[in-house]
C-alpha cells in the first residue's frame, strides 16, 4: 500500500546543531526520506548551522556520509541523494554572540515557510529566540522547534516558557516529543475515535487496568553525565510516558483539531492524583561479567558516581481522578539495560460478570497490545474454543494487526516519527506538540513525587541488567492481584 502524499509550501528549514547526533541520525535522514517520496517540494532549502567552519560543500559531505549510515540501502538511491544535498546548505553561527547571524538572514527567502529546529541544549533556546528576532531573520509567520528537556522541574519549565514567549508566540512554537510522531501512536487516537467498537467499553466499568512500558536494553552510555542529573522519571515519565497515558485517557475532543486534542490531554494530567511513595518503585541496574570474560558496567560505573542514588528504572501506579477511570490504575514502568526493547501500551479488560463454562482455568481477559516498538502494530486477544474433540476447552487467540504487513510490503513505507513531525512544522500542525500549559502541569504532578523521595533520601533497589527490573517493581502489581506483561521484544 501506497501511502497518500500530502505535499507542504516552500519552506526554508535552519537546523541549529547540524553537526549534532540528533541531525546525524534522525533529522537529516528524515528529511532525506521525505524528499525521496515526494513530499519536500523542488523550491525547499535546508540550512545547517553550528560552530563548526566549514562551507556548503563540507557539510554536504556529512550530511551524505550520515545518509549512508542512517538510511537503508533500499530507502536511498544516487540520483536523489544528490539532487537532495543541492538543497542542503550551512552557515557558521555563534549562538550567544554576533557571528553568522547577517550571513544567515542574507540566506533566508522571502514568500516561503520559516522554520527553525533548536536541536542544541535548552540553555542555548533563549540566545537563539533573541537573535532570530533581533536580526530580522524570523516573521510572525516561523516557526521554532525545540527538543526535550523542557526544564528539569516546575520553576525551570517556566523560565523557559517565558523566555521563549519573550520572542515567539505560542502558535509559533512546537514542543517535540518523537513518541507522537509514532504511526501506532496516532492510530490509537484512530482506533479509540473513528470505531464505535471501543469507545463504549473505554472506561473503569470495563477496563481492569493499564499498564504501559517503555524497555531499553542499553545503558545509559554517554548520557551519564546528564541522565545521573534527570533519571528515568525526569527523562522518560514525564514527557514520554505521560504522553502515551494522556492519549489512552483523554476524552474524545470536539474535533481532531491541534487546541482541542491538547485541551483533553492537558484534562488527565490535572486529574492525575498524587502518587504515594508505596506506588512507587526506583532502581539501578547491576555490573556483571559475561560468559565470554567481558563485563557488562553498572549504573554507578556508567556514570562515575558511586554515591549516586539517581533511578535508571522506574515502576507507578497512577490514578485519574474523573468519572471514566475511578478505580481503573494505571501502571507505567521504564528503564535501562532490561530484558528486551519493547514500548506498549497494554489495555487489559475485566472479566465477564459471569462464566457459562464454569471455573476454567485457560481463561484469559481480553488484552488491547499497543507495539511502539519493534514492529509498530496492535494485537487484540479473544478467548475461542479450543479445536478437537475435547469438550468445551477455552484458549486464548490474537487478532493481530502488524503496519508493517496492512500498509507496506516490508514496513520501508511507515514514515520515521521525525519525518512526520518535522513536516507537520511545515504545514503549521500542532497536534502532536506539546503546548506549554502541558509541560508545565505535567511537572506540577512530577515534582511532588521526585521531591518526596530526595527528602527521605529513598535509595534505588538493585536490578540484574537483562532483567525485567527490581523484584519490588513486581510486588507492585502483585499486592493487587495483577502482574506486569512480559518485556519481550
Amino acid at each position: 500500500m501506497v501511502s497518500r502524499v500530502i505535499p507542504v509550501d516552500p519552506f526554508d528549514l535552519v537546523i541549529f546543531g547540524a553537526t549534532g547526533d540528533l541531525a546525524r541520525r534522525k533529522i537529516f535522514p528524515g528529511l532525506y526520506r521525505r524528499f525521496r517520496d515526494g513530499q519536500m517540494p523542488e523550491e525547499a532549502r535546508i540550512i545547517g548551522a553550528a560552530r563548526s567552519e566549514m562551507d556548503d560543500f563540507g557539510f554536504r559531505k556529512q550530511v551524505a556520509a550520515a545518509l549512508d549510515e542512517f538510511v537503508p540501502a533500499s530507502r536511498r538511491d544516487e540520483a536523489s541523494v544528490v539532487d537532495f544535498l543541492e538543497r542542503v546548505g550551512y552557515v557558521a553561527i555563534d549562538a550567544t554572540g554576533t557571528g553568522g547571524w547577517d550571513a544567515l538572514a542574507a540566506r533566508m527567502r522571502k514568500e516561503t515557510v520559516h522554520a527553525f529546529y533548536f536541536s542544541v541544549g535548552p540553555s542555548l533556546f533563549g540566545a537563539l529566540a533573541e537573535r532570530l528576532q533581533s536580526h530580522g531573520i524570523a516573521d510572525p509567520n516561523s516557526r521554532i522547534v525545540v527538543e526535550k528537556p523542557f526544564g528539569r522541574d516546575l520553576a525551570s519549565a517556566q523560565e523557559l516558557n517565558a523566555t521563549l514567549a519573550e520572542h515567539f508566540e505560542e502558535r509559533q512554537i512546537y514542543r517535540i516529543d518523537h513518541y507522537l510522531g509514532k504511526e501506532t501512536v496516532q492510530n490509537l487516537m484512530a482506533v479509540r475515535f473513528a470505531n464505535i467498537l471501543f469507545e463504549p467499553l473505554w472506561n473503569a466499568r470495563h477496563i481492569d487496568h493499564v499498564q504501559i512500558t517503555v524497555a531499553e536494553t542499553v545503558g545509559v552510555g554517554g548520557r551519564g553525565g546528564y541522565y545521573d542529573k534527570s533519571g528515568a522519571m525526569r527523562d522518560m515519565v514525564q514527557n514520554h510516558l505521560m504522553q502515551l497515558l494522556c492519549l489512552i485517557a483523554m476524552e474524545p475532543p470536539y474535533r481532531f483539531d491541534p487546541d482541542a486534542v491538547r485541551d483533553e490531554k492537558l484534562k488527565v494530567i490535572r486529574a492525575l492524583e498524587p502518587v504515594g511513595s508505596e506506588d512507587i518503585v526506583r532502581g539501578q541496574y547491576l555490573g556483571h561479567r559475561r560468559k565470554d570474560g567481558t563485563s557488562v558496567n553498572s549504573y554507578l560505573e556508567d556514570v562515575g558516581n558511586p554515591a549516586s542514588i539517581c533511578e535508571s528504572f522506574i515502576a507507578l501506579k497512577v490514578n485519574i481522578a474523573n468519572w471514566r477511570w475511578k478505580g481503573t490504575p494505571f501502571y507505567l514502568r521504564t528503564g535501562k539495560k532490561l530484558r528486551a526493547r519493547a514500548s506498549e501500551i497494554a489495555v487489559i479488560f475485566k472479566e465477564p460478570p459471569h462464566s457459562i463454562f464454569g471455573e476454567d482455568e485457560s481463561w484469559s481477559p481480553n488484552v488491547l497490545t499497543i507495539r511502539l516498538q519493534p514492529n509498530e502494530g496492535m494485537n487484540m486477544t479473544v478467548m475461542i474454543k479450543e479445536p478437537g474433540p475435547g469438550g468445551m476447552r477455552l484458549t486464548e487467540v490474537p487478532l493481530d494487526m502488524s503496519f508493517a504487513e496492512a500498509l507496506g510490503e516490508d514496513g520501508t513505507d511507515i514514515p520515521d516519527a521525525y519525518e512526520r513531525l518535522i513536516m507537520d512544522v511545515i504545514r503549521g500542525n500542532q497536534t502532536l506538540f506539546m503546548r506549554g500549559d502541558e509541560v508545565e502541569a505535567a511537572w506540577a504532578w512530577t515534582d511532588p513525587i521526585i521531591a518526596g523521595w530526595e527528602a527521605r533520601e529513598d535509595k534505588p533497589r538493585k536490578y540484574d541488567a537483562g532483567s525485567s527490573g527490581p523484584e519490588d517493581a513486581l510486588m507492585l502489581l502483585h499486592r493487587d492481584g495483577r502482574r506486569w506483561r512480559e518485556i519481550r521484544e
